[in-house]
């Protein structure tokens, strides 16, 4: 299965490539492009929507589920990049916005059923649900006088997924998109779409809960994440076998015993469910180690693990991990590109792209709109620097392009393809030896025990993976070769039974020797290590 072996690729079409110099990335763009990717050794692309759509929240207000919007291109245009990209190998998803639409879709004048609507409560909302935009979730229309849910912007109504007609709807429009040769479907808001049915009140934040929902004041339990969702992930998933289709989940939960579940039996639910406990946590040993030995732990039988830095609703890696270290931007791709299952690369990763900060009169966002002094995700949807001078490559010299340019001197696709040091090179790598690596593809995941910030484990019998995350020096016992290394100076350097790893270092070495008879070894199903702390900081505004 490709997708097992594979690595996607995320990309945010308004900020990728700029084919025709209006300032706005398009279809044709990436088109143009296809060839970085091959290069890279991307096996599966995974486009943000792409759908028409007003854009009070880019594109995750869809309009019309059947079609492109003009900004970006149109459906010849998906056609052609769904055969170039299969003539190179690539599989292209499409991202699917099923919890809600535009208030200015057909369906919100035609089909009012199709949406959550109820009368108000003493002269209010119906409940006390918030939108996490800011704000109730609820907006009351005049000429009703009823009021219609929205748990993002008020043009984002929520569907009634207790409809069979939405069901049914949504059926078709998976078939439509796999008919026409889509590999699959990342799915928003995947554990959100189905509401309490009785619209309950949820409860109040406590000061132990995340400042996301303390954030909110409330924690969604009703609102969000409530079981009979996983019947409509399996109703999908029967519609998605044949075509030999994916599903990938945005499963924004917070536990994982919540995020195992999306996978059902292993066989009959999402195929890929994203790990934001993983993503949201510290890049810390202490609080990442125990995260994937738990995910490792839980996962039902067949199931497969999805690992990523960041989305188009984090902050980028490079800030938000490494603080700016350089070295620690490397540790982190070196980690994503070694851990058991299916990496995910957001456009610029490969680059270790650093977070933009964003003019106040340039922000688009809606969530930063609502909360200025919030995180917002402007900067992280920057347009891709592929090379230095007026227009980054991105667009004509003299354009101005949707959002400002976000880039560093040295940070762009044509200065680092030249450069063996680079990120770009080292993640090339890295993929290429995941790609010939039998072990690194599907072998077994399995903690070694080390000291300190060291973080160690093996793949399958003949690799081991050595991170340093810390400020001092760390040896450990090991004999091989080194494959590659985050300083590519020690690439084939051979080990016979010590390995001294820098500050910040990391190296994977080929046909390591076990540990000698007295260390202690973790079993993959095991969490070897407890969290000292987990960042609470709310990264990311989309899911709950």
């Amino acid at each position: 299965m490709w997708w097992r072996d594979g690595l996607l690729y995320q990309v945010y079409p308004r900020s990728f490539a700029d084919s025709d110099g209006d300032g706005i990335g398009d279809l044709r763009g990436i088109v143009e492009h296809l060839d970085h990717l091959s290069w890279l050794g991307v096996d599966g692309l995974w486009l943000n929507p792409t759908f028409p759509s007003p854009n009070a929240d880019w594109g995750y207000d869809v309009a019309d589920y059947r079609g492109v919007h003009p900004q970006l291109g149109t459906l010849a245009d998906l056609d052609e990049l769904l055969a170039r990209a299969r003539a190179r190998g690539m599989h292209v998803l499409l991202d699917l916005v099923p919890n809600h639409t535009s208030d200015e879709h057909p369906w919100f004048r035609e089909r009012r059923d199709f949406y959550v609507w109820r009368e108000g409560r003493d002269d209010g909302p119906p409940n006390n649900w918030s939108s996490l935009f800011g704000g109730p979730a609820w907006t009351r229309d005049d000429p009703t006088g009823r009021w219609y849910l929205h748990n993002f912007d008020a043009k984002q109504p929520d569907l009634d997924w207790w409809n069979e007609d939405v069901r049914a709807e949504f059926d078709d429009i998976l078939r439509f998109w796999f008919e026409r040769g889509v590999a699959g479907l990342r799915i928003d808001v995947a554990h959100g779409i189905v509401k309490d049915r009785e619209l309950r009140d949820n409860p109040a934040a406590t000061s132990d809960d995340l400042e996301h929902f303390r954030r909110l004041g409330q924690r969604p339990v009703f609102s969000m994440n409530r079981p009979e969702v996983h019947d409509v992930l399996k109703r999908w998933r029967a519609v998605s076998d044949p075509y030999d289709a994916i599903l990938v989940g945005e499963t924004y939960v917070h536990d994982l015993e919540s995020l195992a579940r999306f996978y059902g039996d292993g066989v009959d639910e999402l195929h890929l469910a994203f790990n934001f406990v993983f993503l949201m946590s510290e890049f810390r040993v202490e609080t990442l180690a125990p995260v994937v030995a738990r995910t490792e732990a839980l996962l039902p039988e067949h199931a497969w693990p999805v690992w990523t830095l960041g989305n188009h609703d984090t902050d980028r890696y490079p800030t938000r991990w490494a603080g700016g270290d350089p070295d620690l931007a490397r540790c982190a791709l070196m980690l994503l590109l070694t851990l058991r299952g299916t990496p995910v690369l957001y456009y610029g990763d490969e680059l270790a792209l650093p977070q933009a900060d964003i003019p106040p009169d340039r922000v688009v966002d809606p969530a930063a709109k609502r909360a200025p002094d919030g995180i917002g995700r402007d900067g992280a949807r920057t347009p891709m620097p592929w090379s230095a001078g007026p227009g980054a490559g991105f667009t004509a010299p003299g354009v101005e392009p949707w959002l400002p340019f976000g880039a560093v001197a040295g940070i762009d696709v044509a200065s680092q393809r030249e450069d063996a040091g680079s990120p770009l090179r080292l993640c090339r790598d890295l993929v290429a030896l995941r790609r010939g690596e039998p072990d690194l593809r599907t072998g077994a995941y399995e903690e070694v025990s080390a000291e300190g910030d060291a973080w160690v484990y093996r793949r399958g019998d003949g690799v081991l993976v050595a991170l340093n995350l810390g400020a001092e020096e760390a040896t450990i016992k090991a004999r091989g070769t080194i494959a590659i290394g985050t300083r590519r100076v020690r690439d084939g350097e051979k080990l016979s039974g010590t390995l001294a790893l820098g500050p910040r270092e990391g190296v994977v070495l080929r046909r390591a020797t076990p540990p000698s008879r007295g260390a202690r070894r973790a079993p993959v199903r095991a969490a070897v290590r407890q969290p000292r702390s987990r960042s609470g900081r709310a990264v990311a505004t989309r899911g709950a």
